[in-house]
């Protein structure tokens, strides 16, 4: 278990702490839904969970087979729904990884990614559109 505590600030503003480690991150509501767009937005922050859970368990599973991801990039981009009511519509989620794309360990990676915990617990109307880019 582990407890967040968040203050609201004003002005469509937020301050979360993760109070085990007590680091502090500050959330903004988005432009183009009142905010001022200065900080992650909380729907910003499900799609960042999205990509650093996928890179993370397969870095976990990498690290179990000896496997260097290199500087693997993740990039998400975010797109809301544009019919009511506002959610996240559409998560597109591309891996650049510095290996060969015929990397013997290739499937096992990507099937770590696609097994993320986030991943898993998106609600399935969210597409969620995933690439792999083996550049190695």
């Amino acid at each position: 278990m582990v407890e967040i505590s968040i203050r609201y600030l004003g002005d469509l503003r937020c301050e979360a702490c993760h109070e085990p480690s007590g680091n502090v991150l500050i959330t903004d509501a988005p432009v183009d839904n009142e905010g001022k767009g200065e900080a992650f937005s909380p729907t910003d922050l499900a799609a960042t969970s999205l990509g650093t859970c996928m890179l993370t368990i397969m870095g976990i599973v990498a690290r179990r087979h000896g496997i260097d991801l290199g500087e693997t990039t993740v990039k998400v981009v975010k797109e809301m729904s544009a019919k009511p009511p506002r959610r996240i519509g559409r998560l597109t989620i591309v891996f650049t990884i510095p290996l060969a794309a015929d990397h013997p360990k290739r499937a096992l990676l990507e099937k770590a990614a696609c097994g993320c915990p986030v991943h898993l617990s998106l609600h399935p109307d969210v597409a969620q559109d995933i690439r792999f880019d083996w550049v190695g």
